[in-house]
């Protein structure tokens, strides 16, 4: 969550956090939800902010104060009825090796710490809150050829 789908800024004041979000990603997991690809949010922390973009874009799957990321990973593996391998999980920051090394497609975002990018099959183009997620939204949409059909989906409603 934090680093992937916001640019890792948190601001905190009287008792309120706010993060922000791309549209453009939000937009890509609306997509991928369309086209049957479940979508999950695994963060850290625990953030009422994350809660509410969940809710907002009718992602389902939400660990959030996850002490071990690749615990959750086979907690959603689990719960899916899936290998881990058959997972993607995008990460930017050394607390997600863990997990990255247990999925079949680990992908960093590009201003991930090196150790993350090394671990990565792939590296987005864009940053960490900047429309990462959307691009790896239309990366595996495009390599399952269901781009097109997922766009229509969306435009048709």
């Amino acid at each position: 969550m934090d680093g992937v789908l916001t640019d890792g800024t948190i601001y905190l004041g009287d008792g309120v956090e706010l993060k922000g979000f791309n549209i453009h990603d939000g937009l890509g997991i609306g997509l991928a939800r369309r086209a049957g690809i479940e979508v999950g949010f695994l963060s850290g922390r625990l953030s009422a902010s994350t809660q509410a973009r969940a809710k907002e874009l009718g992602v389902e799957l939400v660990i959030q104060s996850a002490g071990s990321k690749a615990a959750a990973v086979r907690e959603v593996a689990q719960r899916l009825g899936v290998a881990p391998q058959k997972i993607c999980f995008v990460g930017d920051d050394v607390i997600d090796l863990p997990a990255m090394r247990l999925v079949g497609a680990p992908i960093a975002v590009a201003n991930a710490v090196e150790e993350v990018k090394r671990a990565a099959r792939y590296v987005t183009q864009r940053a960490g809150g900047e429309g990462a997620a959307r691009e790896v939204a239309e990366l595996i949409l495009k390599s399952q050829g269901s781009w097109t059909s997922a766009l229509e989906k969306y435009v048709k409603g």
